[in-house]
């Protein structure tokens, strides 16, 4: 075994954790930590002072070179985080002359518009803490949710997340949350606007939004519904308001109790935190899903001594133990060494997998969650398609190395598969969590500004390709199962994947930066499909990853790319990137190419001495503005790659560039 290899499998393995499972941080931004402290303050929380300490660490650590916050580890600054930054760190005692506090006051005073013009998620929290007022949000009707569900823009064709996280907006709009925060308001009323709070016209602001901020530009036609609603919102019928808020409020209660306090994420997880303290009369913080709510957030927790605590946006157990399992699982050499981890690992999955339906579901607006796998542990119960596919694809390969006894039953291996088919669109693509519910018009009302493609459920290229080739590895291992519909939903992702093609030879993507992450994901599906290398499309996914091979012999794309939907060549060539494109070209071309043998030279000169590969820039996206540093990326891309190198240069017979 080459000893980049050893050393990469080494160090790999290093890093699973007692329970079998492996798991990186998912970096993006301190939203969620900001918003987790005004929560706590309102809620009547506090922290202790190693808490508060390390808490003030990670705000120092991500500052931009301007000494503010932005969307991801290399934005720029964005009025909204810095804002939510500013006070969330004045309500935990750190003084206003503070020097990260002083730069970050000046930088906000600077920008267009200044804290008035942060757009509308932002208004919206502050408005809730009285430091601004409710003239100038945007309204959020909470009757949108009583509306009936046929029409076409009823939430509950939103994209999951959109539709959670306005279920609690609108009901906190409807009732006028206000918290109030004691003396502190009216000083960070005078430093955020510099103004006479009393003095400013927040009405006149509702449309106004930091360019530094948007992304999105609110259409015609949201601004004309934001308008009519406005109107409303001086007539709204009292009787109608109590119904709509109760309908709400029902919806909050049973997504906290179905997903076991924790919420399908910390964002909509924490606006349901503030809804049931405002919903209890006597604010009492140990009513009892209040609390448990409460307790729910720190599922969501993460802390080293680097950069000190935060709150994530996801948590990436089974993600990651699935990506490493593939990884070792490329070479029989490897997976006879790790046989015992690989062995932890296959038990986490077991114990990970949805082996109970979700109560009331349909009641819900939920899809079947039976079978399925989330991005996480499972603790919080949404499980995902290509979540689910790769799981389902490390345990399928894992099977021969199991005890019949330890064995996942192939009744649970059916229902893995049922819930993958569940998520094919009527355009043979899959979604993320559940079916797309409504067309792409539905866009031109996205009110977050901030992020673009987040108001309905998409074909995914990434979802698709791993949902191919779980279901082609489920045929291949059962071929008795399902029968005629898994052939026909293969057919299908098959031909969607051949039809989103670019003319080019490339594939856009939307999880992973950018056309890489995508070009990687295609191949790996059309393989497991038994689809033949020579095929044309293969063929020219391949030439396109050849041409942007990069002088070093490494590949890299940069995360702007992904604003305009175009390819952007990263100044540096990136390990997890150029594990990517070998993972694919191997996959095409074989390992006795020149192309592949360069990309292997360089991931072998940049492996560091402890066995790791450096971290570099995002690898991931959401919602088109949004990037993401998969942390262990950089841990089991390469190994998977070397790993795939290794066994093809000692089997294969060489083929021609």
């Amino acid at each position: 075994m080459p000893d980049n290899l050893d050393r990469g499998v080494t160090q790999l393995l290093s890093l699973q954790r007692e329970d079998g499972c492996w798991e990186g941080e998912m970096v993006w931004c301190t939203m969620i930590l900001s918003q987790y402290i005004i929560v706590r303050r309102v809620a009547g929380g506090s922290f202790d002072e190693r808490t508060r300490e390390q808490i003030i660490k990670h705000y120092r650590v991500t500052r931009t070179p301007d000494g503010v916050w932005g969307m991801h580890p290399e934005s720029g600054g964005y009025v909204f985080f810095t804002t939510l930054a500013y006070v969330a760190l004045r309500l935990i005692g750190v003084d206003a002359n503070d020097p990260m506090l002083a730069t970050a006051r000046r930088w906000l005073h600077a920008q267009k518009g200044g804290v008035l013009a942060i757009p509308s998620w932002g208004k919206f929290w502050l408005a809730m803490l009285d430091l601004y007022e409710y003239d100038g949000v945007n309204p959020i009707p909470p009757e949108i949710f009583i509306l009936p569900k046929w029409l076409p823009f009823h939430p509950h064709r939103y994209y999951c997340h959109t539709r959670l996280i306005y279920t609690a907006m609108s009901y906190l709009y409807g009732s006028r949350t206000r918290a109030r925060l004691g003396s502190i308001t009216t000083e960070l009323r005078r430093e955020l606007y510099g103004t006479t709070y009393e003095s400013i016209d927040f009405s006149a602001h509702r449309h106004e939004i930091a360019p530094a901020d948007l992304f999105v530009k609110a259409s015609w036609w949201l601004r004309w519904t934001y308008d009519s609603l406005r109107l409303y919102e001086r007539v709204a019928p009292a009787a109608i308001r109590r119904l709509a808020l109760n309908a709400c409020f029902g919806r909050i209660v049973a997504e906290q109790r179905a997903t076991r306090h924790q919420a399908l994420s910390p964002v909509n997880g924490l606006l349901n935190c503030l809804a049931l303290w405002s919903r209890d009369p006597s604010r009492d913080p140990t009513q009892r899903d209040l609390r448990a709510s409460l307790e729910g957030m720190e599922k969501w927790k993460w802390e080293d001594e680097e950069e000190g605590v935060r709150y994530v946006g996801a948590r990436s157990n089974t993600w990651d133990t699935a990506f490493s399992m593939l990884a070792i699982l490329e070479s029989p050499a490897l997976a006879a060494r790790a046989s015992g981890p690989l062995q932890q690992a296959y038990a986490f999955l077991r114990r990970a997998q949805m082996t109970e339906e979700i109560e009331d579901y349909r009641e819900q607006g939920r899809d079947p969650a039976l079978g399925g796998w989330c991005f996480s542990d499972g603790g919080h119960r949404w499980p995902v398609s290509d979540c689910t596919a790769e799981a389902l694809c490390a345990v399928l390969k894992m099977q021969p190395m199991i005890p019949d006894s330890e064995r996942i039953p192939d009744d649970r291996i059916s229902q893995a598969a049922e819930f993958v088919l569940f998520r094919q669109n009527a355009d043979g693509g899959f979604g993320t969590y559940e079916r797309r519910r409504a067309g792409s018009w539905l866009e031109s009302v996205n009110p977050s500004e901030m992020f673009g493609q987040c108001m309905t459920e998409l074909s995914y290229i990434e979802c698709t390709s791993s949902s191919l080739a779980a279901l082609a590895h489920v045929r291949e291992a059962y071929s008795s199962l399902l029968g005629p519909r898994l052939d026909d939903a293969i057919m299908r992702a098959t031909a969607f994947l051949r039809s989103r093609q670019r003319s080019d030879g490339s594939f856009l993507g939307f999880w992973g930066i950018n056309f890489t992450y995508a070009i990687f994901h295609v191949v790996k599906g059309l393989r497991a499909a038994r689809v033949s290398p020579s095929d044309p499309a293969l063929v020219r996914a391949a030439q396109w990853l050849i041409s942007k091979q990069r002088a070093d012999g490494g590949w890299g794309e940069h995360h702007s790319g992904c604003l305009e939907n175009r390819y952007v060549e990263h100044p540096q060539s990136q390990v997890v990137m150029t594990s990517w494109a070998l993972l694919a070209l191997m996959d095409v071309l074989g390992a006795d190419v020149d192309s592949v043998r360069r990309g292997v030279a360089w991931l072998r000169a940049q492996q560091l001495p402890g066995g790791s590969w450096p971290q570099q820039s995002p690898n991931g996206v959401f919602f088109g503005a949004a990037m993401l540093d998969y942390r262990l990326y950089k841990s089991y891309f390469p190994v998977w790659a070397l790993a795939r190198y290794d066994v093809m240069s000692l089997c294969e017979t060489p083929q021609p560039a």
